[in-house]
């Protein structure tokens, strides 16, 4: 049998949880390169997923805290939209082949962290996974975060000039 290993998991199972809401303090610290904050926009922001499903997982959020959708006015709806498409733009980058795009509400519905509404965007290959997450309950991530920060972050500043 091999042996698959994920040494980076381990601080996720065994380390200390934050106090407080991260997606309300992380975008206030002015570390965006280590809170893995890619982009800002007017009410909400983009940011990669510490935990991923799949290289270059991203995550768009309201800076408003609520586990609402309906509490989101109009125009932070369509920012955390606009956010959400500007993901696509962001990825192609890492040529996805597909994409799944959702938001989990509640501790029933699936979401990690319930008390603050955010999407998910998860870039999606042919075999991507297999059937690691089936079988082995384990993720194969082909780079280090920090790797794919770099390269969404040069490529999301081409798509801003």
């Amino acid at each position: 049998m091999k042996v698959l290993w994920a040494p980076w998991r381990i601080k996720y199972i065994t380390g200390d949880k934050e106090e407080g809401c991260i997606f309300c303090k992380k975008p206030k610290e002015g570390n965006d390169k280590e809170n893995l904050i890619l982009y800002t926009g007017q009410t909400s922001f983009i940011i990669m997923n510490r935990y991923p499903y799949s290289n270059g997982h991203l995550m768009t959020v309201p800076y408003k805290h609520t586990n609402s959708f309906s509490d989101l006015t109009q125009d932070e709806r369509l920012d955390l939209m606009n956010l959400t498409a500007k993901c696509l733009d962001i990825l192609q980058v890492i040529k996805p082949e597909g994409f799944n795009i959702g938001m989990n509400l509640g501790r029933t519905g699936g979401a990690g962290i319930d008390d603050h509404l955010h999407f998910h965007i998860v870039p999606r290959w042919s075999g991507d996974n297999n059937f690691m997450p089936v079988i082995g309950d384990v993720r194969v991530m082909p780079e280090y975060l920090e790797e794919t920060y770099e390269t969404l972050r040069k490529h999301l500043k081409s798509l801003e000039r």
